[in-house]
């Protein structure tokens, strides 16, 4: 396997994750990774729920960047470690995401999706009363209207995160009964410089496919996408470069011949 970087990564600063920061690393070395990128989640006005508790996903970004710039110095002959976040859009809160973005030394900033019109994907109620399809329209039409009001991130983070927990997942998803929104997507995410992940993740929960499907990968490189990083989203040691193998495949068949590292927000190319 060529890939030997992974750039989603949580540890115990994000409230969905008990891991140490340091047993992540130990884990990455391990695997002979030569980069690792934390991304603890940074999501404003997450509802609040039994299982969310006011402020879970809001890292304290000094606490964070303390302990990364600790392990970064005592590793720093055997990996390189980066400094990145997973920022939750929502179009309300740009001005919000704005000074986060700006606030700290990142490396590399996720945007992903993890609520649509304040609504929890991963709660009963987002899918109750409406059909499926309508359901994820919503869900991918909302992720249009984050991409042209805030456009300070480096990558989209898992882009179709949403089928993980619709009640049929993805057997009767495709990117064809959604090419009309994924178009607009993407050509947002090209008029703006930014990229996409593989997350494989997805796989983890089940799905046939890593996150975005591949036809949605595929498409992106057909309109000359070539940012594209790889992660496991893992939240534990034993989940880093899931599935990694299987990513490298994917993003071969769908064209790509490199896939991207990010340090102080800028791109560079690994080849595959």
């Amino acid at each position: 396997m060529s890939i030997s970087a992974d750039y989603h990564l949580h540890s115990s600063f994000s409230g969905d994750s008990d891991a140490p920061m340091e047993s992540m690393i130990q884990k990455g070395m391990e695997l002979g990774l030569a980069r690792m990128c934390f991304t603890e989640h940074m999501d404003f006005e997450f509802p609040i729920s039994d299982i969310s508790p006011a402020g879970i996903f809001e890292v304290n970004l000094d606490s964070y960047l303390y302990d990364l710039l600790t392990y970064r110095e005592k590793y720093r002959d055997r990996i390189r470690i980066l400094f990145g976040l997973e920022l939750g859009l929502q179009a309300h809160l740009a001005p919000l995401q704005a000074a986060c973005a700006a606030s700290k030394p990142f490396d590399f900033i996720i945007g992903s999706s993890h609520l649509c019109a304040g609504k929890d994907p991963y709660q009963p109620y987002f899918w109750e009363g409406r059909s499926e399809e309508e359901a994820l329209r919503e869900y991918f039409s909302s992720i249009i209207e984050n991409l042209e009001t805030f456009t300070d991130f480096d990558i989209y983070g898992h882009l179709d995160y949403v089928v993980r927990y619709a009640p049929q997942q993805d057997k009767d998803y495709c990117y064809e009964k959604y090419a009309d929104l994924f178009e607009h997507i993407l050509d947002l995410l090209l008029e703006n410089g930014i990229g996409l992940e593989i997350n494989t993740g997805g796989l983890g929960y089940g799905l046939r496919e890593a996150n975005p499907c591949a036809a949605i990968l595929r498409r992106y490189r057909e309109k000359g996408g070539e940012i594209i990083t790889v992660g496991s989203d893992a939240h534990k040691p034993q989940d880093l470069c899931r599935f990694f193998g299987r990513a490298e495949e994917i993003l071969k068949d769908c064209g790509f011949r490199y896939y991207t590292v990010f340090e102080n927000r800028t791109p560079y190319f690994e080849k595959l």
